[in-house]
C-alpha cells in the first residue's frame, strides 16, 4: 500500500488568531479558506511540502457531537489539553526565537528529552500544544 498523511485538523477558536500564528509566526502558507454558517476551516501547511497540511477547524461541529461533548472539548481546549501538533526544524533555537518573539505562550524551552530528542512546547492561540523538534 502506499498511503501517507494527507491532512490533520486541529481546532480553533479564533480563525483570525490561528490564520496569524500559522501563517505570520510559523511562516505557513495558506491554502484554502472555507467559510460555512458562520464557520471557518483554514488550511495550512509548510512552504515546500503541499502534500502536509493542517486544517484549523471550528470545535465540536462534527455531526452528532453533543452539547455536552461540545463544553468538555471548549473546557480542554481552554486547559490545552485537546489537541496537539508534532512539528520538526533544522534549527531549533532559531525557530523557538521567532515564535517567543511573536508573544507566543511558551510551554517548555527548548530542552533535551531524556528520550533521545531537542525540542520545545508552546500553545497556540486557540490552546494546541504545539511540540517542535529539531532534526538531526
Amino acid at each position: 500500500m502506499d498511503i501517507t498523511i494527507h491532512s490533520s485538523f486541529l481546532p480553533h477558536n479564533d480563525a483570525e488568531a490561528a490564520l496569524a500564528f500559522y501563517r505570520d509566526t510559523l511562516g505557513f502558507e495558506v491554502r484554502n479558506d472555507v467559510g460555512y454558517n458562520g464557520l471557518r476551516w483554514i488550511t495550512v501547511g509548510p512552504v515546500g511540502q503541499p502534500e502536509v497540511n493542517i486544517v484549523l477547524a471550528p470545535p465540536g461541529v462534527d455531526p452528532g457531537t453533543t452539547d455536552e461533548e461540545r463544553r468538555t472539548i471548549e473546557e480542554m481546549m481552554a486547559k490545552g489539553t485537546y489537541a496537539s501538533v508534532l512539528l520538526a526544524t533544522r534549527d531549533l533555537d532559531a525557530t523557538f526565537e521567532k515564535v517567543q518573539a511573536g508573544g507566543t505562550e511558551i510551554v517548555q524551552e527548548p530542552t533535551e528529552q531524556p528520550y533521545g530528542v531537542r525540542d520545545c512546547a508552546l500553545r497556540d492561540p486557540s490552546g494546541n500544544m504545539v511540540r517542535i523538534q529539531e532534526l538531526r
